[in-house]
Formats: C-alpha cells, structure tokens, sequence
C-alpha cells in the first residue's frame, strides 16, 4: 500500500499549446497521471517513460529542518513580489540544492496544482511540516495573508534551529572531548602501558602502588578490550532504541536534564522561549487560543513542559485565564506570567511573548557562552587527571630508582 502513494519521475517529450516540441521531467504517482496532468496544463505529450534509476545512486541526503526553514524564507520572499504560488513551488523546488527537497517540493506543488490548498497539500507531509507549520500556513489563506504568515513561519523556524544549534553545541562539546580523552587513555593502557611493563619486568624491582594499580588495569583491559567495547555499544543501542521507543524513558531522560546543574538551568529557559515564540507566532496570526496551545505542547523541545501546555490548555478550554493556568504548572518564572497577564488585558499577546522569546533567546545565549568558558578549565583537569595520571605512573618507578642510585 506504501508503494502506491510513492511519486515516480517521468521523462516527457511532446508539444505545447504552440505547437512548438518541448519535453520535461514530471512527478506523478503513475504514467496515467502523468499524462492527465500534462494534459491539464496544455501539452500533448509524444512520448513519456519513467525516469531510470542511476545505477550508482549517491546517499540520499535527508531533509532537515534547516532546509523548512530555508523554504518558508524563500516562498515568502517569492509570493511577497507577487509571484503566483505554483510558479513559486517550481523556482523553489528546482532551484533546491537538496534532491531530497526537490522531489519533495514539486510532489507538494503537483497536489497544490491538482486543487489542494497549500494547508492541504502540506499536511500530507507530516515528516516534514508539522502540525504548527500546516495550521498557520491554513490560517494565512484563510485570511489573505499567506505570505506574511509565511515570513513568519521562516523568522520561527530560523530562530528556532539557531536555538538548537546552541543547545547541541552546549551539550556535545564537553562529551566530544571527554570520550577522545577516554579514547587516548584507553589506547595508552593498550598499546603504551605494556612496553613499559615489559621495562619494569627486567629492572626486578617493587614498583609504587599508584604504577602497580595502572599496570594491572592494563593487564584487565588487554583481557577483556571485547567486553567493555562490547558494554558501550549495547549501552549506546539501548540509550537510542529507548529514546525512538519509550515515553517513560524520555519523560525520565528530560525530567533529569531540568534538574541538572547548568545545563537544567539551559534546558529550562530554551524551553520558555520556545513556547513563548511559538505561542506568539500562532497568536500573531489569528489562530485561537485553545488551538494554539495543542501546537504549542509539541513545539517546546522537552516532555514535562508540553505535558504541562497540554494541562493548561485543558484549564484554558474551560475558561481560565492563560495566566492562572501557567500560575498552576510551578514551571513558568513570574515575570512570564506578568507578561502574559499584561497581553491578555491588553490584547497584545503575540507582542507580549514576542518580548518573552527575545529575553530567554539571549539568556540561552548567554548561558551556552558561559559555559563553554567554564567547561575548558574542567576539560582541563580531566584530561591533565587521566592522561597525566598515566605519564606519572609509569614514570614513578624511574624517579624511585633515580633517587636510590643517588
């Protein structure tokens, strides 16, 4: 059944309304459709076959969120000069350097040109434009005003990933670091350790404790190297497996993040503003209150911030006030709700979070620069403790016999 809704290329060749040849490559779902389609648009088509696969095909390049946002910024850009929608999916898409993105693109706009809205033909998308992306894209047409909705879908999406990024870089620099540190050391009790062993050995003396205590960690991980390689793997498989598979897992896994020194502290305002800012785009356009929050909970980046968007939303759907609501969660500092409360009495709700996002934006932004500070010191020590540690050890026994001989 997945097979029947996969788009497929067809190389065409024929004529135009002109009769002057042309040919091109279309997506359809099959030839017949193909045809139709062609037809549709005003040329009789001479010859049509589906497009062969390349016998070497390059690794497929994924579609990242970086790519949405991409789009989201050019279409706005195209449809703002008042180009007409599909003329636009047609630039975007073939101007795309991602063939992924390509294919993509042009399947959306041969369902846009069938008769679907742009809301529509996105939805059936889902891996790539979520439930946000496709309510305000809706709400835009609806209203006359894609294209400002678009721009800010783009501003969303751009601030959004440089968001994550800063999240990432926060997270992975010290653990790059610490695993080649291990790494290092592992290679030294491995291949290191034992010529200097073999060194001892010959000088027949007692070597000091803190050098007998590495030689004979040495001696353990030259035996059992399969077991601990072994150990990490399944650790690393089960870590991903869980994390794709368990919600229990997940809510464990973020609930301990937010209660972790610093990062918790990074972890818990990304989160904020991440709701402010989605909140504040759904609200800029029009898009009720009730409605927003659904949208909202699966946006925040962190499993006990959108189960408490979803409590709120409850509380909000039976006439509480947002503020009350965020007031009952115990997650939301008080100059966020002030702000909201401020929005709701005046009616400015998307200006008032817009506010809210800017502030934790650049708090992250600061955090994450402070803590690649503080980390480089504490790199420091790790590797000086695990590397030097070595150096020392196996250096001891040629000191002691230094100062013997002395």
């Amino acid at each position: 059944m997945a097979g029947q809704s996969e788009q497929l290329d067809f190389i065409w060749e024929g004529v135009d309304k002109e009769r002057k040849k042309t040919n091109g490559i279309i997506a359809a779902k099959s030839e017949i459709i193909a045809k139709t389609e062609l037809r549709r648009q005003g040329y009789r088509v001479t010859k049509i076959r589906k497009k062969p696969k390349p016998l070497f095909s390059p690794r497929v390049r994924p579609i990242t969120p970086a790519d949405i946002a991409v789009f989201a910024r050019q279409l706005a850009t195209m449809l703002a000069a008042g180009i007409p929608l599909v003329q636009a999916f047609d630039i975007v898409g073939k101007g795309h350097e991602n063939p992924s993105m390509q294919t993509m693109l042009l399947s959306v706009k041969a369902d846009v040109e069938g008769g679907d809205t742009l809301a529509e033909a996105l939805k059936k998308k889902p891996l790539y434009f979520d439930e946000l992306f496709c309510n305000l894209v809706n709400a835009g047409e609806q209203a006359g005003v894609l294209e400002t909705l678009l721009d800010k879908i783009a501003t969303y999406k751009e601030k959004t990933e440089s968001m994550k990024k800063k999240i990432k870089k926060a997270l992975t620099y010290p653990i790059a670091v610490i695993v080649v540190a291990f790494i290092v050391t592992a290679i030294l009790l491995l291949f290191v350790v034992p010529v200097f062993e073999d060194m001892f050995k010959s000088f027949g003396a007692d070597l000091p404790a803190f050098t007998r205590m590495v030689v004979t960690m040495s001696q353990w991980l030259k035996e059992w190297w399969w077991v601990v390689l072994g150990i990490i793997i399944i650790a690393v498989y089960v870590f991903i497996y869980f994390k794709k598979r368990s919600p229990p897992f997940n809510h464990f896994l973020d609930k301990t993040l937010l209660k972790m020194p610093i990062i918790g502290v990074i972890m818990t305002k990304s989160a904020i503003a991440r709701f402010a800012r989605t909140l504040s785009t759904m609200s800029a356009a029009g898009v009720p209150l009730v409605d927003a929050l659904q949208s909202v909970a699966g946006s925040c980046g962190n499993i006990i911030y959108a189960e408490a968007v979803l409590k709120m939303r409850e509380e909000v759907a039976t006439g509480q006030r947002l503020q009350f609501a965020m007031l009952q969660t115990n997650l939301f500092p008080h100059m966020v709700q002030q702000m909201v409360a401020i929005g709701e009495e005046s009616g400015s709700m998307d200006a008032m979070l817009a506010k809210v996002a800017d502030f934790f934006e650049e708090e992250v932004d600061n955090l994450v620069d402070n803590l690649s500070s503080l980390m480089e010191p504490i790199i420091m020590v790790v590797l000086g403790i695990l590397i030097g540690g070595l150096v020392v050890a196996m250096y001891l026994p040629i000191f002691k016999m230094g100062a013997a001989v002395g």
